[in-house]
């Protein structure tokens, strides 16, 4: 049951059973929760009812990947680049979780948000995702819950909660208001194979016109999903999932980019930083990140803290180089794993030695020349961003105001 919402919210459950249809389809529902919340603690309740929402088509199913940040290179590593370098990770471990997400589309039929359309996130009950998936299921709710009661205001670059129900086999619904279907991942893919499909017939101007296009586009995406990012941070919570894929937004329209608005999502793995949690016994989720903690030499709280918000710098870093990469090569040069290969494991994360590397080859000249600008501006901040060592790299605030970020070099 992941509908106890922890923090600020206290829950009274009520076992019972009703039938809801959603779709044509019959769907069996064993809880009903109702929340009640203390007085300013939250902008709105959460819609709990299943009645209440109408669920539309499938949108498309996912799992999450599991990567620990870097930790140093093994001994011995060769500095220099090989083409079998790309198709293994010697820093990294990753591997994909067994638990599959499934989205639908939807919308509120009842109440004071009739017709506002949503995305169901669906996690599988217990008997398909196992034990994790409740526990993934139920951080994600309680992180939603949390940042949205924490401030008289939402972060518009945050995706927004709108309730969520369980169903008779255990699955947990969780609905989210629907501000785009596409996310930085498939903004990249899809601007990385136009640039394939028409490097043979633009002409010098319109190519110009474009790459500025983009640039300003890309900039954008970065600058306020990262100030999600410091969101989250201010109000005590790591994201521990940031990348591509984790990043919605409301167009993929370079031409429109002065209506983007990246939002961050995926915060089942999010962890609460505040000294009071910090101080009690890990959970599953969040044990991971603080042996590398441990390991790092971070034991006080303190440390601990600011070794979580480094490691969700060093994740943001991450995303700002696959962004910086990805729309501006031609699709097939470049994925995320082969680039995190490339600054990790052959050039340890010296960014000028892969600014050199990347300078000698063609394929790459209009990524090294968006991170050229304002003097080499986007390397200075990657380079911080992926610093080896966790306390020098800079908070969230402090990346959002880089003169990269801000659009001064633009």
């Amino acid at each position: 049951m992941i509908l106890g919402v922890r923090d600020c919210c206290s829950a009274v459950y009520q076992n019972s059973s009703s039938t809801s249809r959603f779709g044509g389809k019959p769907l069996r529902l064993n809880i009903h929760y109702t929340a009640k919340f203390s007085p300013g603690c939250c902008r709105a309740n959460l819609i709990t009812d299943s009645e209440s929402f109408q669920v539309g088509k499938l949108i498309g199913t996912y799992g999450f990947m599991n990567i620990t940040s870097f930790s140093g290179s093994p001994s011995g590593l060769d500095n220099e680049f090989a083409p079998g370098d790309m198709g293994r990770l010697r820093v990294q471990d990753v591997g994909e979780g067994n638990v599959k997400i499934r989205l639908y589309g939807g919308r509120v039929i009842q109440g004071p948000l009739r017709g506002t359309p949503v995305i169901f996130k669906v996690y599988p009950g217990q008997q398909v995702g196992g034990a994790e998936s409740d526990m993934m299921a139920a951080n994600e709710l309680n992180a939603h819950t949390f940042l949205q009661s924490s401030s008289r205001t939402l972060c518009q670059n945050i995706q927004v909660l709108l309730g969520g129900f369980e169903t008779k086999m255990g699955e947990q619904w969780l609905a989210f208001r629907d501000y785009g279907k596409y996310s930085a991942a498939d903004y990249a893919k899809l601007k990385s194979e136009k640039l394939s499909q028409d490097q043979n017939f633009w002409n010098p101007f319109e190519k110009e016109q474009l790459i500025k296009r983009r640039r300003f586009y890309v900039v954008k995406l970065l600058h306020d999903a990262i100030s999600g990012l410091a969101y989250m941070h201010d109000h005590d919570r790591l994201h521990q999932s940031l990348g591509p894929a984790s990043v919605v937004v409301n167009t993929t329209a370079e031409k429109e980019a002065a209506y983007l608005i990246p939002r961050l999502r995926d915060l089942a793995f999010s962890v609460d930083i505040r000294y009071s949690s910090l101080g009690e016994k890990p959970s599953t989720l969040s044990e991971g990140l603080w042996r590398r903690a441990s390991a790092a030499g971070a034991d006080s709280l303190m440390e601990k803290r600011a070794f979580g918000i480094a490691d969700d710098i060093y994740e943001a870093g991450l995303l700002f180089a696959y962004l910086a990469f990805i729309p501006f090569c031609e699709a097939g040069i470049m994925d995320s794993l082969s680039l995190q290969r490339l600054l990790e494991s052959t050039f340890r994360l010296d960014l000028q030695a892969a600014r050199d590397y990347c300078l000698a080859d063609d394929r790459f000249l209009e990524a090294v020349k968006f991170l050229d600008l304002g003097g080499g501006a986007g390397w200075e901040l990657l380079q911080a961003m992926l610093n080896p060592d966790f306390r020098k790299r800079p908070i969230a605030e402090a990346v959002v105001n880089h003169r990269f970020m801000t659009g001064a070099v633009l």
